[in-house]
């Protein structure tokens, strides 16, 4: 056991001074490998990053609820071309709430505006606040939470108060960080409105704020933005998961009903499953992440061959030392072991430093969208093991060449 060891530690110590001694050449081929590995991981590294963000952002609507919300684009159907369908109106979607809330619970949600202005005293937003209006049941089914003060009450939503829930962006321009923003009053627009909550921070999603809102009862909404056109988005939710399925039956029906759609003809409204919305989400970045294996793999391939080209001259330059350790002793197989060992070191070495940039790019772009650091270590091991196969194979021919020079003919040579 102590001679295989020690002609191991033999092997590498060979290898890496042959490595030392052609430090450019060896720095390149690193070089075109890790570039190819960076690739690989960077990419891989932003899209798990970006994975990982919308299952966070999806995760508060759960497996037990599913949207209900206007059909805008048209197609074809039994031959014949649709249009897309009418705006789901406030009528429509409290006659909806009102028939089915004995199967399920129903949250009603308006969007008015992108473009509001929040005015306190001097003190004033950009006009760039969103405004959604909402009943009592949005917040527990869309996730969000009051961090100050409390929702709005089911009178309120009736009979339209002039209240508002403002979110953490919207309070930060308009009060100061020691004043207490929970029962004073602001402007939207021109109207007046008493603050009942604050919303918990969200942050950021893809760049954008999550924070910049304000919600009102919906009928605030109608009130101060004109309803004409207007779509009103439905959210249902179960008690259990495995009840989705015949509560999605029974919404379907309802609202073919609500919406007076023929039968035989098409839905004239949308629904979507959280969780199937994430799916569709999660599969759009396979597609990246594909191409990054893609690219990965091209560049490993250049970074192969360009391998192979060194160890070949390696060979070729090394001859007379071939010849004397096989005159020595050396046999084919320890001559052979000592330049895949040799070309395993450089290929470890570009996959160690391939990885090690791959993440950094990777995490780098997942910060600008403000998504979360990762490791995917899966695809790291991946990475650490194409480099080990991309030396192997790059390696073993010029290695077999090395183990069959004639000793003779190998010291002959100049």
């Amino acid at each position: 056991m102590a001679s295989t060891s020690t002609l191991w530690r033999d092997m590498v110590s060979v290898a890496l001074r042959s490595i030392r001694g052609q430090v450019l050449r060896t720095s390149l081929t690193i070089g075109i490998i890790g570039i190819g590995i960076m690739a690989l991981i960077a990419m891989v590294t932003a899209t798990e990053s970006l994975k990982a963000n919308v299952r966070q952002e999806f995760s508060s609507l759960g497996t037990q609820s599913f949207s209900i919300d206007q059909m805008r684009s048209g197609g074809m159907f039994n031959g014949r071309r649709t249009m897309p369908s009418p705006p789901i109106d406030y009528r429509e979607a409290m006659r909806f709430k009102r028939e089915s809330e004995a199967d399920f619970d129903v949250a009603i949600s308006v969007f008015g505006t992108s473009i509001a202005t929040v005015t306190r005293g001097s003190l004033r937003t950009d006009p760039n606040v969103t405004v959604q209006g909402v009943d009592e049941l949005y917040l527990p089914v869309s996730g969000l939470g009051i961090a100050q003060g409390r929702n709005f009450t089911p009178a309120e939503i009736d009979n339209g108060h002039a209240v508002v829930l403002l979110g953490q962006s919207v309070v930060d321009r308009v009060f100061e960080s020691w004043e207490d923003p929970v029962g004073q009053h602001v402007l939207v627009g021109a109207q007046r409105y008493t603050i009942a909550g604050v919303l918990e921070a969200r942050g950021t999603t893809f760049g954008m704020s999550q924070d910049n809102q304000i919600l009102m009862p919906l009928l605030g909404v109608r009130r101060q933005y004109s309803d004409e056109g207007r779509s009103y988005n439905l959210t249902c939710t179960v008690d259990q998961a495995e009840d989705l399925p015949e509560a999605v039956d029974a919404a379907t029906g309802w609202m073919r009903m609500v919406r007076g759609d023929a039968p035989g003809d098409p839905n004239t409204f949308r629904i979507r499953q959280s969780n199937r919305l994430v799916d569709t989400l999660l599969e759009a970045t396979d597609g990246i992440t594909l191409a990054a294996v893609f690219i990965g793999l091209i560049t490993l391939l250049g970074a192969g061959i360009g391998l192979m080209n060194i160890m070949l001259i390696s060979v070729s330059e090394r001859t007379r030392e071939i010849g004397t350790r096989k005159s020595l002793g050396a046999s084919s197989q320890a001559i052979r072991m000592q330049f895949l060992v040799e070309v395993m070191v450089i290929g470890q070495l570009g996959g160690v430093v391939g990885i090690g940039l791959g993440l950094a790019v990777g995490n780098l772009i997942a910060s600008y969208f403000e998504t979360p650091f990762v490791v995917p270590w899966g695809w790291v091991t991946l990475g650490v093991i194409l480099c080990f196969l991309t030396s192997l194979a790059s390696g073993y021919y010029p290695a077999q060449l090395a183990s069959k020079l004639d000793p003779i003919v190998a010291l002959g040579r100049e």
